[in-house]
């Protein structure tokens, strides 16, 4: 039921943000403070059993629900931005996007060590932006219990990418 009520309201945006790629927007999804609920309610049973200490999201739509499910848990969430947009001493790395490189940041007291951190963000594609997350977290000692989306590009291969921190994956959509 959530699957299909997700796949009626995501919109595809042809050539965003460049020619040849098909966006996948969440953002009609906002507009049904239900659906956001029923997100997190899913995602929360999902992770039953899953001991997490920290929710790390991903800028900038993983904050969205990342924040949403840290809040529900009762955890403390911790954003992961592009660079040069926190404002204390933070750790970087970079990484290959389908349609470019980025860097991303956090902050460098985010993490304590031995945190078990689950890495949420909005969409799963190649991977690359939530490994480079997975490999900050490691940097400050933290421990990847985990990664949540809400759509999974599948043909794109990301998941196999992450197997290496964790092999809790949760995806609620897959293309």
């Amino acid at each position: 039921m959530l699957e299909q009520k997700l796949r009626s309201v995501v919109r595809d945006i042809p050539d965003f943000p460049t020619p040849g790629v098909v966006f996948k927007d969440i953002t009609p999804i906002l507009k049904d403070a239900g659906l956001c609920m029923a997100i997190v309610d899913d995602l929360v049973e999902r992770l039953k059993g899953i001991d997490i200490d920290v929710i790390a999201g991903v800028e900038s739509r993983g904050f969205l629900f990342g924040l949403m499910l840290a809040t529900r848990l009762g955890i403390p969430f911790v954003p992961i931005r592009k660079q040069g947009r926190l404002p204390y001493k933070t750790i970087a790395e970079s990484y290959k996007l389908e349609y470019g490189q980025a860097t991303i940041e956090m902050h460098e007291d985010a993490i304590d060590p031995g945190a078990r951190v689950l890495v949420h963000d909005d969409l799963l594609a190649t991977g690359g932006t939530v490994v480079a997350s997975a490999k900050l977290i490691e940097k400050l000692g933290g421990v990847v219990v985990g990664f949540s989306f809400i759509i999974s590009l599948d043909f794109l291969k990301g998941e196999g990418r992450l197997t290496r921190f964790s092999d809790n994956i949760i995806s609620l959509v897959r293309y």
